[in-house]
């Protein structure tokens, strides 16, 4: 199995002076632990890293540290996270004919939920990590006035891993550039082509880590689990 990790971004929620995914979680940065879960993982084979240059030789320096045997590439991220997937899309290799691409702020992932959405490719071509939704959802309008109170029984939270037949995927983001489709994940692309994206149990504890208190919550269920 082919997995790409988008790490391009700034953490300007984190009000990180970089990339957040730099930051320190215990004795590893958050991408350490993303990493060392997808090594774990029995399915994963190949690992693409997709960033901006200045953050290349830092994420090799944790590549080397970790002592990753599996290949692992770099690949040069876009402006936004839908035009660094499309490169990384690109960059696969030739004989990669599903992939998964996980949010490297996501570094609580077990490797047995990549192991499982790598699984979930002898049902189907699309799919995504996600959890029903506890608390109950409004809808609220530009005023701050609630309109609706959607049946939360419907209602699931998208996480990362999410998982595409590679084919399917670049012809997504073909559609999506000629069209000008603007999406936060690749999902709603699939979505927009009207093909089956289906929903694979992902975990409470695979949160992405975006604030301060974020990182802290991250902290918190490492040390349990350690």
């Amino acid at each position: 199995m082919h997995l790409l990790i988008p790490a391009a971004g700034v953490g300007k929620r984190m009000r990180a002076d970089g990339n957040k995914l730099l930051l320190s979680l215990l004795d590893h940065s958050i991408m350490g632990w993303t990493l060392k879960a997808a090594v774990a993982a029995s399915t994963i084979e190949w690992i693409g890293i997709i960033c901006q240059s200045i953050d290349e030789p830092v994420f090799q320096e944790i590549v080397m540290k970790l002592k990753i045997k599996k290949p692992v590439a770099f690949i040069r991220g876009g402006d936004t996270r839908q035009e660094s997937v499309k490169n990384g899309l690109q960059a696969l290799p030739i004989d990669a004919e599903y992939v998964l691409i996980h949010d490297g702020a996501r570094c609580l992932a077990t490797p047995k939920l990549f192991e499982r959405c790598s699984d979930a490719f002898n049902h189907c071509q699309g799919f995504i990590a996600a959890v029903p939704v506890k608390d109950t959802i409004k809808q609220v309008d530009n005023s701050g006035i609630i309109k609706a109170t959607p049946d939360r029984s419907h209602l699931w939270a998208a996480q990362t891993p999410q998982g595409f037949n590679v084919t399917l995927l670049k012809e997504a983001h073909e559609k999506g550039q000629t069209h000008g489709w603007s999406v936060t994940d690749d999902a709603a692309l699939f979505e927009k082509c009207g093909l089956d994206v289906h929903i694979v149990e992902g975990e409470e504890t695979n949160l992405k880590v975006t604030t301060p208190v974020d990182l802290a919550i991250a902290e918190c269920i490492l040390r349990q689990r350690l």
